[in-house]
């Protein structure tokens, strides 16, 4: 049993949403008690004590859309990359990228990436994958990283037509083959979807096949309408806008997400909100794009549930909490809107999200809150406030004053992975290397010298 305590309790529990001086008890994988420090200090004597020192204990925070086949990337510039729009940054740099990612490029791409979650605070992850030099086995590959580093991961794989049939007949069987693992298994830290690139690198057939393949096992997870070639191509080849082809070929629904949605059309908004389906926003990524601002705020008035991502533009999701009220209030032109919406996409629709995929596993927990029951997802932060500090300001504290790497300890499932900064049970510099082997191997691939 571990006492988690010596700091303020975040709960996200609207029955008990903050404790000055609290704890939280863990029993194996599992939350059973929180409250104020002294009373289960005392009711839990034998427990072992974990020193948050002062910071912040909250729940750990959930990404809902990153991209792991970008994990190698940071720093790497590609001779003749020059990209003036959109579909030139995705065929001069990340289909570049994904076309030379091996399989043991992915696996160095997974560590880099859940090392980097874990050190800002996030205990799941939800994954859209692309390694077109290499596609069977890739997210097995991937799933064996997230279970040795501890990471609770919803995985799958980006079909595309765009390097031809026999390519996408890998990524949809990869797909299935993974989703029918996924199935099969009891724990609550893996989970799959069926992940589909951008629809105008989908054909009709590739749709159906996609169906046919998922054959009912879990939802899609999908790029939509993230730059304007999606509009074009659906509505110029298609007759219709991208949301009601995959409407029309079976694909939305209330397990379904789709990333982006930045240019849909009023009636896309409610054939989403109508099939129930799920959207989530990437605000970071899509200024960095230059694609635009999704209108979030007209999706909330539908009652869509849309969630909260990085895109891999970062790790750190507080770092999307900040970008999303500005993109949304530069674009409304208006200081004094999307302050709910922010709030409810991490800390509430992202749980939503999360917990259709791993709360309905028979080992299945509640996730992103701290009360009896829920999964032991704790990440403590690393914040002394010189202004008042009580339930009635918490969002406006971790706001303007919380960032990822002010996280100091990292619990997932009830395992203390990351503690004063320092990784538990991982050789963070074995790992490193192994990353740095793998990177320079990739750079140099894609540029033709050596690193």
């Amino acid at each position: 049993m571990l006492l988690v305590a010596n700091g303020r309790v975040i709960t996200r529990d609207e029955a008990h949403p903050y404790f000055e001086d609290g704890a939280v008890v863990v029993d194996g994988t599992k939350i059973v008690e929180v409250g104020d420090r002294s009373a289960l200090e005392g009711k839990y004597p034998d427990a072992e004590f974990l020193d948050a020192r002062g910071a912040v204990i909250m729940p750990g925070l959930i990404n809902a859309h990153t991209h792991i086949y970008s994990g190698l990337a940071r720093g790497l510039a590609i001779k003749g990359c020059n990209p003036t729009n959109f579909l030139e940054n995705l065929e001069q740099q990340w289909w570049k990228i994904d076309r030379n990612l091996n399989t043991e490029g992915t696996r160095a791409s997974a560590y880099a990436t859940i090392l980097d979650c874990i050190r800002d605070g996030v205990t799941t992850i939800f994954d859209h994958h692309a390694s077109f030099l290499e596609i069977p086995g890739s997210l097995f590959a991937i799933k064996d990283v997230a279970e040795e580093t501890g990471m609770r991961a919803c995985l799958c794989y980006e079909t595309s037509d765009r390097d031809g049939e026999e390519k996408c007949d890998q990524a949809i069987a990869e797909n299935a083959e993974f989703a029918r693992w996924a199935a099969g298994q009891d724990s609550d830290m893996i989970a799959a979807m069926f992940g589909g690139h951008a629809l105008f690198t989908l054909s009709d057939k590739t749709l159906d096949k996609m169906v046919e393949a998922n054959d009912g096992l879990t939802g899609f997870h999908i790029h939509v309408c993230e730059g304007m070639n999606d509009v074009y191509d659906s509505l110029g080849n298609h007759g219709c806008t991208a949301v009601h082809r995959l409407l029309d070929h079976g694909l939305l629904g209330e397990k379904t997400m789709l990333g982006h949605c930045i240019h849909i059309t009023p009636a896309d908004m409610d054939v989403i909100a109508e099939t129930k389906t799920m959207i989530v926003n990437n605000p970071g990524s899509n200024m960095n794009n230059a694609v635009g601002c999704a209108p979030v705020l007209e999706f909330f008035k539908r009652g869509i549930t849309v969630g909260m991502g990085t895109d891999a533009y970062t790790h750190d999701v507080l770092e999307s909490l900040k970008t999303f009220i500005m993109i949304q209030r530069h674009n409304s032109c208006m200081p004094n809107v999307a302050w709910g919406e922010d709030m409810a996409m991490l800390f509430k629709n992202n749980r939503t999200i999360a917990e259709k995929y791993f709360s309905a596993k028979p080992q299945g927990k509640p996730l992103g809150i701290l009360a009896p029951g829920a999964a032991a997802d704790i990440a403590i932060f690393d914040y002394k406030p010189f202004t008042p500090f009580s339930d009635e300001n918490i969002d406006g504290h971790i706001l303007f004053g919380f960032e990822g790497k002010a996280c100091r300890t990292t619990i997932i499932n009830g395992r203390v992975l990351y503690k004063d900064r320092e990784f538990v049970d991982l050789d963070e510099e074995a790992i490193n290397a192994r990353i740095l082997a793998a990177s320079k191997q990739l750079w140099g691939e894609l540029n033709g010298r050596e690193y």
